[in-house]
């Protein structure tokens, strides 16, 4: 593993609202929660995981792929991981979407 490496895909539902707006420079900026539920092996027990995520997603290649995106609809994130913000130092982590994919209800 390369010492940049910082990829993460991410599937579950989304949790609340989804917002939309546009930086000072009119750059599309869409902010949401995902909530992912699973059941995953540690140590050899299956155990059940929970996480929500806030989610980014900045650029107008998303317009398309978030148009009309709403509460309870699943999703994968293929994105990379950021502390929220940088004028504290403060350990919240943002998943910064490169993709977003709509599932099936059933995924």
């Amino acid at each position: 593993m390369a010492a940049d490496d910082n990829r993460l895909v991410l599937s579950g539902h989304v949790a609340g609202r989804v917002e939309r707006r546009e930086t000072p420079a009119g750059i599309p900026i869409t902010r949401f929660t995902v909530e992912h539920v699973s059941r995953q092996s540690e140590a050899g027990m299956a155990r059940e995981v929970r996480c929500r995520l806030a989610v980014v997603a900045a650029g107008a290649g998303f317009d398309a792929d978030l148009a009309g995106l709403g509460d309870g609809e699943p999703v994968r994130i293929t994105g990379f991981l950021a502390r929220a913000g940088y004028r504290h130092e403060e350990h919240r982590l943002v998943l910064h979407a490169q993709r977003v994919e709509r599932l099936n209800r059933g995924y």
